[in-house]
């Protein structure tokens, strides 16, 4: 009688889940919070031993959801959500299945004792309450849950009932991802779904299908059987066969157009049948299809990837690039960035004709120009993928003057590729080491060492002229009036090593003909930059130049030990009262903190001291270098 008593007023006594609410959120500080939620805590445990009413047991069960919820422990109410399951009250059994779907996962061992509810609850006469173990079983089933419970399901995706059909449907597509042998149980049931008018039903079946060709191979061959009796589910769509409850901004069931178009996407491809089958109303689709806003163009979007990704005709290809192409001047960045990134895509599987993606070339560049940095580097991928022997040099125009203005973090990703695609589609050697010469003038700084290796080796194996050309354009740089060249450190590095090697071609005014005649042969090299290479320095300015930039680089020792080694090449190509000007300099270094630096400038004077012919010989041009 006592404990009846004592059962009674608990009842009376103990927080409702609206109390416990409020009085978390009348918490000032989490100190409070955490004593609130403890006390409640020690409240329920006491609860849960003292009074095995249902009644209490839901209440309890509910504040303990809210408190998981909030981040706090809960686990010791597991036992008490499958008492709470096991009620005949639909009521407790929905608080009960959700306190297992939250507070279980399919790794613990408790789990194994819900599978006789489940079972139970399948087969139960209320579509509701078979309703709430079908998305338990889909929610935290483990794969010997699975494998146990899979005939039920598979007999409910025959239910008279829509409801169940739809969540039987999807309880079903939870199984067999995680149990996908049991993908063929489900064949023949789901089949049986395409035939369906409620669109919940359909919805589910079409995604269950789809999974199921994704996860077997055979089911896909099985279903593409099914493509005219699926495209005709589709025409119905576009012609508002179906309920007007459905249609969002006048596109009549998006979603249900949406999986239909992914299903479509897998069974043709590589199905030469299958999509001739699908190339009529998938061309209906992208025609007829509003894309003012995002209800129309996700549409538009799946149906461009289901062409991209089947056997399709060209003329639809074609309305696939110009569909993404109108995509490019959406105003909404999304919208833009899967248009770059599909049309990435496009470009590097060869999808479409090269002649149809350069039609959109414009506004892909223009994109480079967004101030969103994802839309940037989605454009920068494309532009680089749309290159080719007849717009290198145009799209290499854009694409320096977008590392003019590149972030610093993206700056070396844009040198790299500017050079390797010179490299590979170049119209001819000199505009190559002119792209070289230009990258290295916009962003020297950022240039690695492998970039000027590569241009050293492409200039020692060019013929004489080209040497001198490139010379005298790196001495006419060098020599601009503005502080951003004495930044650009991979700039001086070239600079300094051609005017090393080929000095003596820098001051010689003898060969200013065969100099014009290469300026006149490449005169097709229009909209480069526009430096004046015919000049004639004289070897003092020649040495002047190095003068100032050794000073300049007193305390950067890979430029110092490039500056002597061009010095000490100088000293053997130019007059004698000039080498005594490069020896000079040399012997300023001979007592330098830096062993390297120190070291090469005592060997150097020491080198000058020899006769011309044994220096000549030892300061002689380097031979050409392999690989370049």
């Amino acid at each position: 009688m006592d404990i009846q008593i004592s059962n009674l007023i608990n009842k009376f006594t103990a927080l409702r889940l609206k109390d416990l609410i409020k009085a978390v959120r009348a918490c000032k500080t989490a100190a409070d919070e955490r004593a609130v939620i403890a006390k409640e805590s020690a409240n329920i445990r006491t609860s849960f031993k003292e009074d095995d009413s249902n009644e209490a047991r839901n209440n309890n069960i509910s504040k303990l959801l809210y408190i998981h919820m909030l981040g706090y422990p809960a686990h010791f109410g597991q036992i008490e959500c499958l008492k709470l399951v096991a009620s005949p009250r639909f009521s407790d059994k929905r608080v009960g299945y959700l306190g297992i779907m939250l507070l279980l996962d399919e790794n613990q061992e408790i789990l194994t004792l819900v599978t006789n509810s489940l079972k139970n609850d399948l087969n139960h006469s209320n579509m509701y309450v078979v309703g709430l173990a079908l998305c338990t079983l889909g929610n935290i089933s483990s794969v010997e849950m699975a494998r146990d419970l899979s005939n039920e399901v598979e007999k409910l995706l025959g239910s008279t009932s829509s409801y169940i059909r739809k969540k039987s449907a999807l309880c079903a597509l939870k199984i067999i991802k995680k149990v996908p042998e049991l993908t063929e149980n489900y064949i023949k049931r789901a089949k049986k779904l395409l035939i369906e008018r409620h669109h919940g039903v359909l919805l589910t079946a079409i995604t269950l299908l789809t999974e199921m060709c994704k996860q077997n191979q055979a089911v896909t061959k099985e279903i593409s059987k099914y493509v005219p009796h699926i495209v005709k589910i589709l025409r119905g769509l576009i012609t508002n066969d179906f309920t007007a409850e459905h249609v969002v901004n006048n596109v009549s069931d998006p979603f249900l157009q949406v999986k239909i178009l992914r299903l479509l996407r897998i069974l043709g491809h590589k199905n030469q049948r299958a999509s001739d089958a699908m190339n009529d109303i998938l061309a209906q689709v992208v025609t007829n299809t509003e894309g003012s806003k995002n209800t129309g163009n996700a549409v538009l979007y799946e149906a461009v990837l289901t062409i991209i990704h089947i056997e399709s005709e060209n003329s639809l290809r074609v309305l696939a690039i110009n569909i993404l192409g109108r995509f490019l001047a959406n105003s909404d960045n999304n919208i833009k960035y899967v248009a770059l990134t599909t049309l990435t895509t496009v470009a590097d599987t060869g999808f479409a004709s090269t002649s149809t993606l350069q039609r959109h070339r414009k506004i892909i560049l223009d994109c480079l120009k967004d101030v969103d940095i994802s839309i940037r580097h989605r454009a920068l991928d494309l532009s680089f993928s749309l290159l080719n022997s007849q717009n290198i040099r145009a799209m290499t125009r854009e694409l320096l003057n977008y590392l003019e203005v590149a972030p610093v973090s993206e700056k070396n990703n844009v040198i790299h590729r500017i050079c390797e695609s010179a490299s590979v589609w170049k119209p001819n050697s000199r505009w190559e080491i002119d792209t070289i010469c230009r990258v290295l003038t916009i962003s020297g700084k950022y240039v690695e060492q492998d970039i000027i290796n590569h241009f050293v080796k492409l200039v020692s194996v060019s013929p004489g002229d080209l040497q001198q050309y490139i010379t005298r354009k790196l001495y006419s740089i060098l020599t601009q009036d503005d502080e951003k060249i004495l930044e650009q450190e991979g700039l001086i590095i070239a600079g300094s090593w051609c005017i090393g090697e080929y000095g003596d071609m820098l001051v010689d005014n003898d060969s200013d003909k065969v100099l014009g005649g290469l300026l006149s042969e490449e005169a097709d090299n229009e909209g480069e930059e526009n430096i004046t290479v015919d000049i004639k320095p004289s070897e003092d300015e020649v040495i002047l130049l190095l003068n100032k930039f050794i000073d300049h680089f007193c305390n950067n020792d890979i430029i110092c030990e490039y500056i002597l080694t061009a010095l000490a090449k100088l000293s053997t190509r130019l007059s004698t009262s000039s080498k005594e000007k490069c020896r000079s300099i040399i012997s300023r270094f001979v007592t330098n903190t830096d062993m390297e630096i120190q070291q090469r400038a005592v060997e150097y004077n020491e080198y000058m001291k020899l006769d011309e012919t044994t220096l000549s010989s030892l300061m002689e041009r380097i031979p050409p270098l392999e690989g370049a």
